[in-house]
This record gives C-alpha cells, sequence and structure tokens, in this order.
C-alpha cells in the first residue's frame, strides 16, 4: 500500500478491501486506480472486482494465495514489444492462462501547469514507449515510473507545474488532475494483449479457433531451434509467436516464449508437438483459450 502514491491510498484501500470481501470476484492487475490494467479488467469482467496491486509478481501472489480468483496481465503492445519479465514470470508462476484480451491504448498527458511549461513527463516505460516520437518531438524528458495512473498520482503528490504524466485519458478525472494533450501513442491503433491467469482450468475444448501458449528450452546443438521448429511446418500448425529469452547468466541455452493456434488434441498439433519435445530439453504448456482476435 505504501508504495502507491499518497493520492492514490484511499482507492486502492477501498478495492483492497471489497475484493478482501468477495475474493471469488476479484481479478488483481498490475498497476493504480486507472491504469490500462484496471481498463482492460473492467471492460473483460464488468462484474468483476478489480483488485490493484504494485507489480506483476504481486499481482500473480494474489491469484496463487486465493485474494483473487483471476489476474490479467499485458503480455505485449503492438508498438512497444513485449512486456518487460511477464515471459519470467509466466512459467514461474505455476498459473494457467484461461483467457486473451486486446485493448485499444490511448494516453494523454495530464499536469497542474500549462502544457508550455512541461519539462518532464513520467509514466510506465512501455507507455513512454509508445509516445517516444511525441515527446521527442517537444523536447520532454521521459522518466520511468512503474504504472501510467500511479505516474498520475504522482503528478499531484509532487505538485510540479513542469512535471506531467502520461496515463489513459480517464485517470485524470481520478486524480483531478488536466488533461494537456490527447492521442500521444505514436499509431492510432496501438494495442495491447492481456492474458487471464488463474490457479487452474481446464483447456478450451477443442472447437473453433483456439491458442495454445508454451515455453521450451533448445538443446545447445547445430540447428537446435531449425529441428524443434520442423514439425509445425510439415503438420500444417500456424506459430502466431515466437520470442527467445536467456534464463540465468551461462548463455549455455535459449528458452523460447511461444503461440500456435490449434489445440493439443488436435493430430497435427500433437504431431508438432511430440516433435518438439524430442528435440528440447524441456517443454511446458502454458495454457490453451479461445482466441480473442484473428491473427495476421
Amino acid at each position: 500500500m505504501e508504495n502507491y502514491p499518497a493520492p492514490a491510498r484511499p482507492l486502492v484501500a477501498a478495492m483492497i478491501a471489497e475484493s478482501a470481501a468477495d475474493p471469488a470476484r476479484a481479478v488483481a492487475f498490475q498497476g493504480a486506480p486507472g491504469a490500462n490494467s484496471h481498463i482492460a479488467v473492467q471492460q473483460a469482467f464488468p462484474d468483476s472486482i478489480a483488485l490493484p496491486c504494485f507489480s506483476f509478481p504481486d499481482a500473480i501472489d494474489a491469484v496463487r494465495e486465493g485474494r483473487a480468483a483471476k489476474a490479467m496481465i499485458p503480455i505485449e503492445n503492438s508498438l512497444h514489444g513485449r512486456v518487460a519479465d511477464i515471459h519470467f514470470l509466466l512459467p514461474e508462476s505455476g498459473l494457467v492462462i484461461t483467457g486473451e484480451f486486446f485493448l485499444p491504448i490511448h494516453y494523454a498527458l495530464m499536469g497542474i501547469g500549462p502544457l508550455e511549461g512541461i519539462k518532464q513527463a513520467i509514466s510506465h516505460p512501455q507507455a513512454l514507449g509508445q509516445c517516444r516520437h511525441w515527446l521527442r518531438a517537444r523536447g520532454i524528458e521521459s522518466i520511468a515510473y512503474p504504472d501510467t495512473a500511479g505516474a498520475a498520482a504522482r503528478v499531484v503528490e509532487l505538485g510540479d507545474p513542469t512535471i506531467a504524466a502520461i496515463a489513459p485519458p480517464g485517470a485524470a478525472k481520478v486524480y483531478g488532475l488536466e488533461i494537456l494533450a490527447e492521442a500521444l501513442e505514436d499509431s492510432s491503433d496501438n494495442m495491447t494483449r492481456f492474458v487471464i491467469l488463474a490457479r487452474s482450468g481446464e483447456p478450451a475444448p477443442n472447437e473453433g479457433v483456439v491458442m495454445t501458449t508454451f515455453v521450451f528450452e533448445v538443446k545447445n546443438i547445430p540447428a537446435a531451434l531449425y529441428k524443434a521448429m520442423g514439425g509445425f511446418a510439415t503438420n500444417g500448425v500456424n506459430m502466431t509467436k515466437l520470442e527467445s529469452y536467456q534464463r540465468g547468466s551461462s548463455f549455455a541455452a535459449t528458452t523460447f516464449f511461444a503461440d500456435i493456434e490449434g489445440h493439443p488434441d488436435d493430430p497435427a498439433v500433437a504431431r508438432a508437438l511430440e516433435e518438439l519435445q524430442f528435440h528440447s530439453r524441456s517443454l511446458r504448456l502454458l495454457g490453451t483459450y479461445p482466441q480473442a482476435r484473428k491473427r495476421g
């Protein structure tokens, strides 16, 4: 609680209390009230109780400890790529991906002083990256903060007319700030993909278009990735995402995070996963869930 700026704390406390009274309806999100993740929870689960958490690990722990039934976690943005640390956190969380949700992202500059006097803008690194052209064109310095709405609350706390926040437009009303500029994002089709996490859950039925997410670690041999991926090509399985990242400090092998269209019960998918398993040191399925947005 104390990690939040003072103007956000009463709102956070009230939401935590409401969630504690009915954890089965609670959906955890990272950030302060008014953040994009809060908006995603409200849109995806309009009858839920949104539970603010200061960090991504805190949101995951809320689900693991039974303080929330689900968590909504942003995993990638169309302008700024993957959200830092999520690829590490998801496999280690022990939670299951049960769904996905896409949220159009729009930002406003908000503060207590005129636009002409703004020298610094504070926000989450993802938001700053999504608005970098707008900021650079105006010579405004970017200052990283743990979340967007929290940055708005921090501006109120600082009371400095030369410092503004970049946050969803609704956050200005929540924290009593003036909107100084809107549509800051570098592209009007800016979109963030969220995954919905739960403690457990059966894979989605093998009906319609479903997504399967998994992580795997290739063997440290020549052409390991080429061999591991061969089964998806030969079996006609569409891989919509493949990202690499290093675990630890040895650089001995690379871990990959992947999404495919298809269900593990599909014969073609089952064959592709079997071939992947043969050529990998490890393979772990993170979830099979309905596709929320057509790829391509």
